[in-house]
């Protein structure tokens, strides 16, 4: 099994161009242009994948990324396990790590124009219903001070 750091991880993607590595769970999270696109973790090498990528990861024979909870085996199929003998064609690793990097970008794009509408309907004029009159509560009376006794002298 292949020991992934970052220096091993930074010469992999070196057809690749810049990548930055930061630490993830168990391993690393690999970004271009501040969107990941790939996972290096124990379990091996993972690349973003959508419905465009995920049959070239199929004829591979690779498989998504999945763990293991107490009760049940979670499967993630936006990411998948990089095939082995990729690792060794720095050249084909590149042109899939572009396919990774553009199949996160089309899912980062999938997402925005849900926080628009949001936003767009936060900014539409809507009528506020009118509050209910409430009685406010009267100030509590201040004691009067009152004069100092004289006393008596006897």
């Amino acid at each position: 099994m292949v020991v992934m750091d970052r220096d091993f991880l930074s010469d992999l993607f070196a057809d690749f161009g810049p990548v930055t590595i930061r630490k993830m769970f168990s391993g690393f999270g690999i970004s271009a242009d501040g969107i990941n696109f790939a996972m290096a973790l124990r379990a091996g090498l993972y690349f973003r994948a959508d419905e465009q990528t995920i049959p070239q990861f199929e004829a591979e024979g690779s498989k998504p990324f999945s763990y293991q909870t107490s009760t049940k085996t979670i499967t993630v199929n936006s990411y998948w396990q990089l095939p082995a003998r990729l690792f060794d064609d720095s050249e084909e690793l590149a042109d899939w790590a572009r396919a990774a990097l553009a199949a996160a970008q089309r899912a980062a794009l999938r997402k925005r124009p849900k926080a628009k509408k949001v936003k767009k309907a936060a900014t539409k004029k809507t009528k506020v219903p009118a509050k209910k009159a409430v009685a406010k509560k009267k100030p509590a009376k201040k004691a009067k001070k009152r004069a100092p006794r004289k006393r008596s002298s006897s």
